[in-house]
């Protein structure tokens, strides 16, 4: 018998929502075709206009959030990426080390810091303030049917009044139903006109407080961040000022016939050759000359020329007089080695004619202090002792930071020609040498 009773109440309820509904559509066609008035409050109207802008705004502001946030989590496993390689490039004896890995420490820390700042702060209360309107707009579509029911019951009890055969019974029944309709849409008609204006003034104190939230995290994390990006700055340059002089840990072997810098002496080739090795010979006790005190230097002449001053290799050049020979034996170590680059350019290819003319734009000599290995047409292959005239790029813009334009030396003796011989080269392969 219970569950009879519940079926029964059951069916009921759907068939009393059935009948409701189709009153409600009967009398919403009548009131568009015009034969029965429609109840209206443009001041609710223009409520519920700005309630769904207010809607419109929130939802769009809440969805670019959620990018931003998306974004600031995809910049931090960039900026993450980007520490650990700089990490891994970063060579154990490098002065701050320690400090470079410490930074990136901090750096994940800040990022994380801030996306979570920006999610408790921003979008959990962004969620909160949303939350509110599904409700509301629940109970202003129901204040809408309510309306309908109470337009209805309206011009139910209009009809029946104005029937010619009046029956006092159902006129009776109708204005109870009248009554009981506008009771209930009254009620929710005023608890929605007081709540609809509270909640369209309440955007503004919403945004100020979203906004500044934002905009003051976003300053104390780029405050933060410029602190550590300028602690990395400074590891950096210490690096930088400590590796300066383009000195590498692996370096060329020097060519055979141009000594290494600072007077000492070549490493001798794989095999083991002698005649890899050059030999310098200074007579550190010459004969004096007449009426010179003994262990004076000889002075040399002006006509004497520069390629007689040492000899190279242990071999004397063809036309070297008597004279030059004694006058080289006659110098010191330290003058030999200071006319060691003059007599590489000038011997080296030389027929007797001395020095030729310096290609159009010279700026200045440099010697290649390591072989280089051209990897492009446009490269010069240097060889550790190759002098290098440098002259300056056609087009400026083309000149790449750490690179020179010249031709070798020996090239521009034999050939003369710039377009045949120019090249561009690593300035810290190379050494200037005037």
């Amino acid at each position: 018998m219970a569950e009879m009773g519940s079926k029964g109440v059951t069916a009921g309820k759907i068939a009393s929502n059935v009948q409701k509904k189709l009153t409600r559509a009967q009398e919403k066609v009548l009131q568009k075709l015009g034969k029965a008035d429609e109840t209206k409050d443009e001041q609710f109207e223009q409520c519920v206009q700005n309630f769904n802008k207010q809607l419109t705004e929130g939802t769009r502001l809440q969805k670019d959030l959620r990018t931003y946030l998306a974004s600031v989590k995809a910049m931090h496993e960039a900026s993450k990426k980007l520490s650990e390689c700089l990490q891994e490039v970063y060579e154990p004896e490098w002065p701050g080390r320690d400090e470079a890995n410490k930074i990136a420490e901090n750096n994940d820390l800040l990022w994380m810091d801030y996306h979570q700042k920006l999610v408790d702060q921003a979008l959990l209360t962004m969620d909160t303030y949303l939350g509110q309107f599904p409700d509301i707009k629940s109970r202003i579509a129901k204040r809408g049917r309510k309306l309908v029911d109470y337009d209805s019951a309206r011009h139910h009890y209009e009809s029946l009044q104005t029937a010619k055969k009046k029956d006092e019974a159902k006129i009776a029944k109708a204005e109870e139903e009248l009554i009981k309709a506008q009771k209930v849409f009254e009620e929710m008609n005023v608890d929605l006109q007081e709540e609809l204006p509270s909640l369209w003034n309440s955007r503004v104190g919403f945004y100020v407080n979203t906004f500044q939230s934002i905009a003051g995290l976003e300053e104390n994390f780029h405050k933060e961040m410029s602190k550590l990006n300028q602690n990395l700055n400074d590891v950096l340059v210490s690096l930088e000022k400590q590796h300066g002089s383009n000195t590498f840990t692996v370096k060329a072997q020097p060519s055979d016939n141009v000594p290494e810098k600072g007077n000492k002496s070549p490493s001798p080739p794989p095999d083991g050759s002698p005649a890899a090795t050059p030999e310098i010979r200074v007579n550190h006790e010459p004969e004096p000359a007449s009426g010179a005190s003994p262990g004076a230097a000889i002075p040399k002449s002006p006509s004497q020329p520069a390629e007689a001053s040492e000899v190279v290799g242990g071999a004397q050049e063809p036309g070297e007089t008597a004279a030059s020979e004694a006058a080289s034996s006659s110098l010191p170590a330290v003058v030999v080695e200071t006319f060691s680059a003059t007599v590489n350019g000038a011997v080296e290819g030389s027929t007797g004619t001395g020095r030729l003319d310096l290609p159009p734009g010279f700026m200045f000599k440099v010697q290649a202090q390591h072989d280089y290995t051209a990897t492009d047409t446009d490269e010069l292959q240097l060889k550790a002792g190759d002098v290098v005239l440098v002259i300056p790029f056609q087009n400026p813009e083309e000149q790449d930071e750490g690179w020179l334009m010249g031709v070798k030396e020996s090239d521009w003796n034999q050939h003369k020609e710039l377009e045949k011989c120019r090249g561009v080269f690593p300035e810290n392969f190379t050494e200037r040498v005037q």
